[in-house]
């Protein structure tokens, strides 16, 4: 029973993010390149350029996208790097407003019951001969994956994450500075295992609402979130040029 609950629950993690990643795809694809001239043009001051970071990240779901592509744009000579730290910390304003989707949608409604009747119009739109249609189907077939996973992924956690279950994280609260450097680091490692920071932010509003770990604890572990996120962008940028190098380093 334990091990059926645990595979549930990873694979409603697996289907969280294949839908944010479905979402993360068709909004790219639909933004096409306007996006990147946007990108381009938007940054000749430090507030356009943390508007558009945030606006970016708003329209695609995802800061790593954002961060990759500053980086791409550092290394191919588009962006300086002042502009593109401009942008980054306009990316990790953006990527928070998944959080606030998920924290009143995801807890104060069943967003999976509005999600299937949804999910047969993005396949008729997916099955559409016209690409624009099917990168629309693909936006909508994201979205729906992406609550129905956080769906499953509340229910299952509910059941078994629970401070009975995970009595050892919460001795490990009452340690000082020494619990908030343990929780950052558990941040970190989820972030880098799942390569998402809206997955690991899912399990720590989870782990905060059923009150196994406390708010503070919670904030240290969002931290940790915040610093896994920067791997992917290093890893792209260690094949780029020196400017390249610098933009994730202070990403990081």
């Amino acid at each position: 029973q334990m091990l059926l609950q645990i595979l549930t629950l990873l694979g409603a993690v697996t289907l969280f993010l294949f839908g944010l990643s479905l979402l993360s795809g068709g909004l790219q694809k639909v933004a096409g390149d306007g996006l990147r001239s946007f990108l381009a043009s938007m940054t000749s001051n430090p507030f356009k350029q943390i508007i558009t970071g945030i606006g970016i990240t708003a329209v695609i779901q995802s800061s790593t996208a954002t961060t990759i592509m500053v980086v791409s744009f550092v290394n191919a000579g588009l962006l300086a790097l002042g502009q593109a730290i401009g942008v980054i910390m306009g990316a990790h304003i953006g990527t928070t407003i998944t959080s606030w989707i998920m924290a009143v949608f995801g807890f104060s409604f069943n967003m999976a019951d509005f999600a299937y009747p949804l999910f047969l119009v993005g396949f008729f739109l997916r099955s559409n001969k016209k690409q624009k249609y099917k990168d629309i189907g693909e936006i909508i077939i994201g979205f729906c994956l992406f609550f129905i996973g956080f769906a499953q992924l509340r229910a299952t956690a509910q059941v078994l994450i629970t401070p009975e279950r995970l009595g050892f994280l919460q001795g490990w609260t009452g340690l000082g500075g020494w619990s908030v450097m343990i929780f950052l680091l558990i941040g970190i490692v989820l972030t880098v295992c799942f390569q998402s920071s809206a997955a690991t932010m899912a399990i720590i509003m989870i782990l905060v609402t059923t009150g196994v770990i406390p708010f503070r604890l919670a904030a240290a572990m969002i931290l940790g979130e915040n610093i896994g996120t920067t791997i992917a962008a290093n890893i792209a940028a260690s094949v780029g040029n020196t400017a390249a190098k610098r933009t994730a380093i202070s990403h990081t």
